[in-house]
């Protein structure tokens, strides 16, 4: 069976960035399990699914526009500390904050005594990234499965909707 919308699709993955830092796998442990066409992966990934069969094994750069977009350096602000009250902030600390476009992750980049750095884009973002992928499975998806949205475990999906 390809991969195509409303397939579920069972593989490991390995990414890193373009000069081959690893940023993350899933060869040490369970594999990850996909509803193609929902939306959940990066553009770039999803696209490359697309008529890959089980057995399938390949490698695809993604740019950052179809992974997690350009940075944008109008959403890295200095707050001043006191606005976190007797909270200890650290670096690389993400929290939801209350932004002129609604709520919104940041992660604290930067401390100084009085200030605190946050950025609002996705640390990926303005990262062109490499996938290294195996297919171990594809199976349609059932009905459930694409009414809400993701792939289930055997038995269900563990939640109600």
């Amino acid at each position: 069976m390809n991969i195509a919308n409303n397939t579920v699709v069972t593989m490991h993955y390995t990414v890193s960035t373009t000069d081959g830092t690893q940023i993350d796998s899933s060869r040490d442990g369970e594999p990850m399990v996909h509803l193609q066409g929902s939306q959940y992966l990066i553009q770039g990934l999803e696209n490359a699914l697309t008529d890959k069969v089980k057995g399938d094994s390949f490698v695809v750069a993604v740019t950052s526009e179809e992974a997690y977009g350009e940075r944008h350096e109008q959403l890295v602000s200095n707050v001043p500390k006191a606005m976190f009250g007797d909270n200890d902030v650290k670096v690389g600390m993400t929290f939801r904050a209350n932004t002129d476009d609604g709520e919104q992750t940041v992660m604290i980049i930067d401390e100084t005594e009085d200030e605190v750095v946050v950025d609002g884009n996705h640390p990926l973002a303005g990262m062109d990234l490499s996938f290294d992928v195996e297919i171990l499975d594809v199976r349609a998806a059932t009905e459930d499965e694409i009414a809400h949205g993701h792939a289930h475990a055997p038995g269900g999906c563990g939640h109600s909707h």
